[in-house]
């Protein structure tokens, strides 16, 4: 998929079971800042959540609004008085469609962009690494068992950006759908191979991670990174489950933060 203007704008129509959804999220580690706003399109349904270290500070689904200041270019994102942050993409968007596996699994399409993300934050002032991301499609939750998505943010031109979705007849996380992108030179590439390995903790939820990466040739070395737990928190979304963390990733001399989610039937 060739992401233009036009794919800004809601993509699911009236089908039923549709989502479309637009996410920001951004991590200052020096100040340990972490914040997620998530908004349905064309509205009204949102989330926003912010963490200070490990702590919690707010999860509340009143007060999050994203608005596009330049498509595919500028952002803005507000949550009540904990946040009011702009965004400015930093790298093409990283796509993934229902004609790969793994969109085809999960039934979604969507894209991803690393982003500058500056504004405030609890009345501090950020300016850190993030992303913004547009998703739209129709998951059957009566085949998938789990989706997870990762993304590591590690300077203004490098990024990791990973869907996994399994079905509800897959034995092991082996089994399940993978695309991944390494955006290097602020240039996503979509990866031949990918592979991931999680430690959850006792409650099942995720605690280390570790991704080897193959880009496509026979001559191709990997991308390897390992990502672990920063704070995190778990959403009752009746049917579902969502365990939401935020990581600190390395990746070939290179540290970061990002986000490692994993939604699942309750």
């Amino acid at each position: 998929m060739d992401v233009g203007p036009e794919h800004e704008t809601p993509q699911h129509g009236d089908a039923e079971g549709a989502v479309d959804a637009v996410t920001v999220a951004f991590g200052d580690a020096k100040q340990g800042l972490y914040g997620l706003a998530r908004v349905g399109l064309p509205g009204p349904t949102g989330l926003g959540i912010l963490f200070e270290g490990s702590d919690v500070v707010a999860v509340e689904t009143e007060g999050v609004t994203v608005e596009t200041l330049e498509t595919l270019a500028r952002w803005r994102a507000r949550f009540g008085d904990y946040f009011d942050v702009e965004l400015s993409a930093l790298s093409a968007p990283a796509a993934l469609t229902v004609e790969h596996p793994a969109g085809r699994a999960g039934g979604m399409n969507g894209y991803e962009q690393l982003c500058r993300v500056r504004g405030t934050v609890e009345d501090r002032p950020v300016d850190c690494l993030g992303q913004r991301g547009h998703s739209w499609g129709r998951p059957d939750w009566d085949r998938i068992a789990l989706a997870r998505t990762m993304s590591a943010w590690l300077d203004d031109q490098t990024a990791v950006s990973l869907t996994a979705v399994r079905s509800n007849k897959a034995k092991h996380h082996g089994d399940e759908d993978v695309a991944a992108y390494v955006v290097s030179g602020g240039v996503p590439e979509l990866m031949e191979e990918p592979l991931v390995s999680t430690t959850y903790d006792g409650d099942g939820r995720q605690r280390h991670v570790g991704l080897e990466l193959w880009p496509a040739g026979d001559d191709a070395y990997p991308h390897r990174a390992a990502g672990e737990v920063l704070c995190g928190t778990t959403l009752d979304l009746g049917r579902l489950r969502l365990d939401c963390a935020f990581f600190a990733w390395k990746m070939e001399g290179r540290s970061g933060v990002g986000r490692y989610d994993v939604l699942r039937r309750a």
